[in-house]
């Protein structure tokens, strides 16, 4: 499915009914990624998931955008679908996406699920990682950024024991766009830190961080568990960066048991 937003194309999947789940998906992969929740929670759930720019079968515009227009975007696939308010769902830069959402729009969060992400942002180190890929991306292509990137997203479990998913990911990097890597990495280290805001988020909110996750760390979960007061985090055993990809099974069940606790919680106040 596709809707119009600033001339620009973006696509999404919509199935199921219920509560409605949207999943924003991390750098540098598109919507396929939240498949296995998709096929596991559309039965008791409406799922949502979004192409952000420049990045599956959305729309690749060539100029330049920030993590608050990826945010406008989520609002206004809200708006298209006629949903007043949501579960966000989001990973990596998904989840930073999440968090550019939550202070324009929290009025609209029924519930926030932060996945391997952080609030904090990015430090020199990391500013420089990113723009080192950057240049990889744009002297050596998606093949390139594929090889950099895999370790990053995988946890050491993955790599060794599912062949079939560290492929189906170097796929899905390959066929990104390089366009949109190159402005995703920019607009992740331009990123403004988020670390203050985290006691304005007043919906409940799950952090889940994978336990072999070495780009973001068990310390950045805890910052924001500890931060956001109605937060609670649950840990992922034998998991990367990818943790609903790794273990989707077990992510599944956190996240089922979570939207049906905020759902039963709603009747009763």
């Amino acid at each position: 499915m596709f809707f119009q937003t600033q001339d620009i194309r973006l696509a999404y999947d919509d199935r199921g009914s219920g509560v409605p789940l949207v999943f924003l998906h991390a750098f540098p992969l598109n919507r396929s990624m939240w498949a296995p929740q998709v096929a596991a929670l559309s039965t008791q759930f409406r799922t949502i998931a979004l192409d952000f720019r420049g990045h599956g079968e959305s729309d690749a515009p060539l100029w330049s955008f920030s993590l608050e227009q990826y945010a406008d975007d989520v609002a206004a696939l809200l708006d298209h679908l006629n949903i007043p308010q949501a579960v966000l769902v989001g990973l990596s830069m998904g989840g930073y996406v999440s968090l550019a959402f939550s202070k324009k729009c929290g009025d609209r969060l029924c519930a926030l699920v932060l996945a391997d992400t952080r609030a904090q942002e990015d430090s020199p180190e990391g500013k420089r990682g990113r723009f080192h890929l950057s240049h990889t991306a744009y002297t050596q292509g998606t093949e390139a950024v594929a090889n950099t990137m895999l370790p990053k997203l995988l946890g050491a479990t993955s790599l060794k024991s599912k062949p079939e998913l560290v492929e189906q990911i170097r796929r899905t990097i390959e066929h990104t766009p390089v366009s949109g890597i190159l402005v995703d990495l920019m607009a992740m280290a331009e990123r403004s830190d988020s670390v203050a805001h985290l006691t304005a988020i007043s919906c409940p909110t799950l952090v889940v961080i994978g336990d072999e996750d070495h780009t973001t760390s068990l310390v950045d979960a805890q910052i924001m568990a500890s931060h956001i007061p109605n937060a609670r985090l649950a840990v992922i055993p034998a998991a990367g960066h990818l943790s609903n990809c790794e273990q989707p099974e077990l992510f599944n069940d956190l996240l089922r048991g979570f939207v049906e606790g905020v759902r039963a919680n709603g009747r009763r106040s």
